[in-house]
């Protein structure tokens, strides 16, 4: 962000309580936390159930800070400081919603690609290989970690600068509409979702209804210029899709499929769309770790029609380009995020050797599928940041396909946001976990209760299937049985803090 004092005031309808010594002098950065400001940033004070960022704004301005955004007038010490330093001080009737207004009115200086993101799970995960792939070529602005709410979308818009190529915006929805009012505010040029899921069931009532809410990025894209990027193995992003009237609207349609199963199978939905360009995984295959590797392919950018009129010649009628590549993340769900993130890079004209290079290099981000050595030697997967049951199976398979000496372990925790439907989720849960080659099972919480059940149910051996209520007694369970030779994987809700379990393995 690069706004002076007077057009923070234009954009957010606010006054100055305290004017700024130089008018004309420009904020380079913003935030909502005290601890975080840098010189000549512009401090935004927020109210919150714990804290009230009113009591911070004199640190703020202590730290640098070039003004501050309030809903109230400081006391006479922080105008007294304030004044001293040349800070300026503007009211604005509501600070949440000024941050929004700076994040609209900043988007119209940009000059760069903006590009769009959300899905039910692997949206964090294709944030990160987007800015890593999409970095390797272009000044890149993503979303920090998963800032994707109303505070977050913002933050990262106003993250960029004249020199941004390419902003990557994750977006997080609770309910219908909330994805267009992002939307709104973003203006994506790209949109991508990743994949509809079951949460946000709870909100949403079906996979439908949730199909229709994610489908609300699609319809944000601009017609003539704008670019969906669609799931071909997910049915419920085709019913996305198809309810945006892209073709009619001159969006062009890219379709992904990372299932290792795209043929010419993908054929009908690339007419049912109109799509003109498809990135595609064949020969998948997993390594010890459960790392994918696979060859990258790709059809229909900046091609040649081989002297075929269009309307004689489909999408799988031409020649693809293929690039082998192999993911640094583990599991086969990786390779429907690479290739999410591959159909943006080579949207944006990066050749899929420069992609599949950039695939290569991708880490994990701690709590998501991130590998540690407990103290005892044991391997802990660490993917206790968030649950629902997609990604529950997701990460139940891959820890599955890795090569262990010893003992598997699934320490599984509740899942949230399920509503009516959390009994029947968390029983498919543990029928699935019976099914894919666990040693263990631990259970912590009241809804992994019925995991346990549903494992049972599925012909889990029952003496191997443990029940706890707190990290505590998830630790006393594997202290007395892990082994150094034993892998163990820690999953459920943010909510539930397994996050501690991990760090108690480990250190």
């Amino acid at each position: 962000m690069l706004l002076n004092s007077k057009q923070v005031c234009e954009y957010t309808g606010g006054q100055f309580l305290a004017r700024p010594i130089d008018p004309s002098a420009l904020f380079t950065g913003i935030s909502w936390d005290s601890r975080d400001i840098q010189p000549d940033w512009l401090y935004v004070a927020l109210p919150g159930e714990r804290a009230d960022g009113h009591d911070f704004v004199v640190a703020a301005l202590r730290k640098g800070a070039r003004g501050a955004l309030v809903t109230e007038a400081p006391d006479a010490a922080c105008m007294t400081l304030a004044r001293e330093l040349g800070a300026a001080i503007i009211e604005v009737p509501n600070t949440a919603h000024a941050l929004t207004d700076l994040a609209r009115a900043w988007r119209s200086h940009l000059k760069c690609t903006v590009v769009g993101l959300t899905g039910s799970t692997g949206k964090t995960t294709t944030k990160n290989l987007l800015r890593d792939v999409l970095g390797a070529r272009f000044s890149v602005v993503a979303t920090r970690a998963n800032q994707n709410n109303e505070l977050g979308v913002p933050n990262t818009l106003l993250a960029a600068d004249p020199s941004t190529e390419v902003v990557v915006v994750e977006m997080g929805m609770r309910g219908a509409g909330q994805i267009a009012e992002l939307c709104a505010m973003v203006r994506p040029d790209v949109g991508v979702v990743t994949n509809v899921g079951e949460s946000h069931i709870e909100l949403l009532g079906s996979r439908e209804a949730i199909a229709r809410a994610k489908g609300e990025l699609f319809e944000a894209l601009p017609a003539g210029t704008g670019r969906a990027v669609v799931n071909a193995a997910d049915p419920m992003s085709l019913t996305a899709a198809e309810g945006a009237s892209l073709a009619a609207r001159g969006v062009t349609t890219v379709l992904y499929d990372g299932s290792g199963q795209a043929s010419a199978d993908d054929a009908p939905v690339a007419a049912a769309l109109g799509a003109s360009e498809h990135v595609w995984a064949e020969d998948v295959r997993l390594d010890e770790e459960g790392r994918p590797s696979f060859t990258l392919c790709a059809v229909g950018f900046d091609e040649e029609s081989n002297g075929r009129t269009a309307a004689q010649e489909t999408l799988f009628d031409r020649i693809p380009e293929r690039c082998p590549c192999t993911v640094g993340l583990q599991g086969l769900h990786n390779v429907a995020n690479a290739c999410a993130a591959a159909s943006v890079a080579r949207s944006l004209g990066m050749p899929l050797p420069q992609i599949a290079a950039a695939l290569a290099e991708a880490l994990p981000e701690s709590g998501r599928q991130e590998v540690l050595r407990a103290r005892n030697g044991a391997t802990v997967v660490n993917d206790a940041y968030n649950a629902n049951p997609d990604s529950m199976r997701a990460s139940l398979a891959t820890f599955c396909a890795r090569q262990v000496r010893g003992a598997r372990y699934a320490v599984l925790g509740d899942m949230g946001e399920l509503g009516s439907y959390a009994d029947a989720c968390h029983r498919a849960v543990g029928a699935y976990a019976a099914s894919c080659g666990l040693d263990w099972l631990v259970c912590v919480g009241e809804l992994a209760a019925l995991i346990a059940e549903g494992a049972r149910q599925g012909g889990f051996p029952h003496d191997r299937i443990l029940s706890a209520q707190t990290v505590a007694d998830v630790l006393e369970i594997l202290d007395a049985r892990l082994e150094p030779d034993d892998a163990v994987l820690v999953k459920a809700s943010h909510f539930m803090g397994l996050t501690r379990v991990v760090e108690g393995l480990v250190n």
